[in-house]
């Protein structure tokens, strides 16, 4: 295609009237962002380096340089955000901005779909439906194929629509997906993609699309349509994506699609905070950025106005260690502050003890509880310090993984050890005896009354009122209780014993049995450091939403609490001083990414998003030696921290105080 350039008149054009003072504002990374004029940018953002702000100052430059704000294209990945950039916006500019089309890209293909479906056999009036609905129809599916009627354990309906949606979305065959994610359940690789084909044609007859449809369907159309790309792209005079680095494969197409007319597209995100693959974000999207588009203008935003210049030197330090990054260092005009701290417990028990005891006396220095946050890489990496701040009276909330307690294969494990201590308490009895095949609410209605006579509750096998079908596996149930006796010493030997027979039934009940194995592992080391089955369940057993649930704070008249969180759900978000805790090889990077490069960098990214989180004190956590029922055995710290310059952090050191003390302290090193 040729081009002829026009050429402006001398006197026909005149510069726009700005009323925004961006040059005091901003600094000049920011302004290159805000100011960029035409064809594709990538702004590669640090952590806290200003990224909501430059997105919504270049949105107002761009309307007060006069171009329509119906044609600027803002995708994030909330509706909140996109709504708060649009209005941030409109205060600092006026009510043009509130013209710009924003929103995520599910909802803006739904706009898309909603005027064009007919092209590609779909009603225009078709409905969506939620996940919820996708799993009750997969479900209906299966039932129908007989698949529930497998010769072997066939994915339940929720684990089904996981491994559709993560084929989908990182545009992988079903055998990648399940050779990757789920390979026990390779064997039904002919059946599953059966159910999926079945599924999408479900889908199409009866006129649905799911979340994962409307990016697949609407890039269906932009492709095989020429003329409706022209028609959409051409109204997205300049198009803008926030959050690049989580883009999945099929949200990559659709960027490139957006912007094929005038090809101003502005990518803002960053490499180092790509930690979502398993939700299909690809961290090779943003990385290609400069190959994809032609004469892509990076621009880097590094100067942070979040943390102090030490916290920032041991972030920039980790990140050193990626195989594959765009090269920044961020930087601030913040004072140095206090070196990262390097806390060596004994065991996760003074682990713990450590953080309760330090959270207080950072309270007592004038530090609210929400100033503080603690962060590990899975939810039950804190199970121990929930355990202990309970103990304290120290409120908190959590956020990602569930609580201890509220954990379906932990409550199973919970209430043998329930009925073994009080046989009459029917509510666990019905949660164990239900756990075996066959057995109803009417069979365990009557094993109840049995119990409740019975002089020998445990040998429950001997009920006369069961068939002899349920005589072998409560037969193996009253073995277990007898075990737990002989081994009543010993709480994590009860626990472990106990974990051992509840196997079976965790692999039959959980298609993701092998995480939920690894946390009843986790409950057998907690447990060493209890003398008896009763301390155990009274500590472990505290209901954590009545203490730590935000919406419980005014009727409590609390102070608001700590927050405990996974890493994934603190992105984006600061506190003042912030703990990383269980900072284990094995566990951050986790086990099961150590042979996988790929994997590896993302754990390093995880970290290093942990420790951009902190303004003002940062500090690493780590048991010495793991105690548990699978033997005591002495750790290594995170290899990504052993990487790390020694003059980066300060090491602690844990002392007792005298026994004759009554309290105990906290002394640094």
């Amino acid at each position: 295609m040729k081009k002829f350039v026009l050429k402006r008149e001398p006197g026909t054009t005149k510069e726009p009237d700005y009323q925004i003072d961006y040059e005091n504002l901003l600094n000049d990374a920011q302004l290159s962002a805000v100011y960029h004029d035409h064809g594709p940018a990538l702004v590669i953002a640090g952590a806290g380096t200003g990224k909501t702000r430059t997105l919504v100052y270049r949105v107002a430059r761009l309307v007060e340089s006069g171009i329509d704000p119906s044609e600027i294209l803002l995708l994030t990945f909330t509706r909140k955000a996109s709504n708060e950039m649009i209005n941030r916006a409109s205060r600092i500019l006026d009510d043009r901005c509130s013209r710009v089309k924003g929103g995520t890209f599910h909802f803006y293909c739904n706009q898309i779909l909603h005027r064009y479906a007919g092209r590609i056999g779909y009603p225009e009036n078709f409905t969506i439906i939620d996940a919820s609905d996708s799993m009750d129809t997969i479900q209906l599916l299966r039932a129908q194929m007989k698949l529930n009627k497998s010769d072997s354990r066939f994915p339940k309906k929720s684990t089904l629509y996981n491994i559709f949606s993560s084929s989908i979305n990182k545009q992988q065959s079903l055998a990648e997906t399940l050779e990757s994610q789920y390979p026990h359940f390779l064997y039904h690789l002919e059946s599953i993609s059966e159910l999926f084909t079945e599924f999408r044609n479900y889908k199409e007859k009866n006129g649905v699309m799911d979340f994962d449809d409307l990016l697949v369907r609407t890039c269906q159309l932009l492709n095989d349509f020429d003329d409706i790309r022209l028609t959409v792209a051409g109204k997205h005079r300049h198009v803008l994506v926030d959050e690049y680095q989580d883009t999945n494969a099929l949200q990559s197409d659709l960027t490139q699609l957006f912007s094929s007319v005038h090809k101003n597209i502005m990518a803002v995100g960053d490499d180092a905070q790509s930690i979502y693959s398993f939700r299909g974000a690809d961290h090779r999207n943003i990385m290609a950025f400069p190959e994809i588009f032609d004469d892509v203008k990076i621009i880097k935003l590094e100067e942070n106005y979040r943390s102090t210049q030490r916290i920032l030197d041991i972030s920039n330090a980790v990140l050193t260690q990626a195989r594959e990054k765009f090269d920044k260092s961020l930087y601030t005009k913040n004072e140095k502050g206090e070196l990262p701290g390097l806390v060596k417990a004994a065991n996760h028990n003074d682990q713990s003890r450590f953080l309760a005891q330090m959270i207080l006396q950072l309270r007592e220095q004038g530090y609210e509880l929400n100033d503080i946050a603690v962060l590990f890489r899975n939810g039950r990496d804190s199970f121990d310090l929930e355990v202990e701040l309970n103990k304290k009276n120290i409120p908190y909330v959590k956020f990602g993984g569930q609580k201890f307690t509220e954990a379906a294969h932990v409550k199973d494990v919970l209430a043998h050890i329930k009925v073994y201590i009080n046989p009459l308490d029917t509510i666990s009895w019905n949660r164990v005896l239900m756990l075996i095949d066959g057995i109803g609410p009417k069979t365990a209605q009557d094993l109840f009354q049995w119990i409740r006579n019975s002089d020998t509750p445990f040998q429950i096998n001997q009920a006369g009122t069961i068939s002899e079908r349920y005589a072998i596996q409560l037969k193996g149930l009253a073995d277990l209780f007898n075990d737990m006796n002989s081994k009543r010493e010993s709480v994590p030997e009860v626990l472990e014993t106990v974990v051992r027979y509840y196997e079976s039934f965790c692999k039959k009940r959980f298609d993701d049995h092998p995480k939920r194995l690894k946390d009843l592992e986790t409950f057998i080391d907690i447990s060493g450091s209890y003398r008896s089955l009763e301390q155990l369940l009274e500590d472990i057993t505290l209901d954590p939403i009545e203490a730590t649930a935000y919406d419980t704070e005014a009727s409590q008249k609390d102070e608001a609490p700590l927050v405990l969180s996974t890493i994934h759900s603190a992105k984006g978000l600061e506190w003042r001083i912030v703990f990383i805790i269980q900072c284990l090889d094995g566990i951050i990077p986790s086990g099961y990414a150590i042979d996988d490069t790929e994997q590896i960098d993302e754990e390093l990214r995880l970290l290093y998003v942990a420790c951009t989180r902190a303004k003002e004190q940062l500090y690493f956590t780590y048991p010495a030696l793991y105690q548990g029922g699978y033997g005591d055995y002495f750790t290594n710290p995170s290899r990504f921290l052993e990487e790390l310059p020694k003059d980066l952090f300060e090491p602690w050191l844990l002392i007792e105080e005298n026994e004759e003390d009554t309290h105990k302290r906290i002394e640094s090193s």
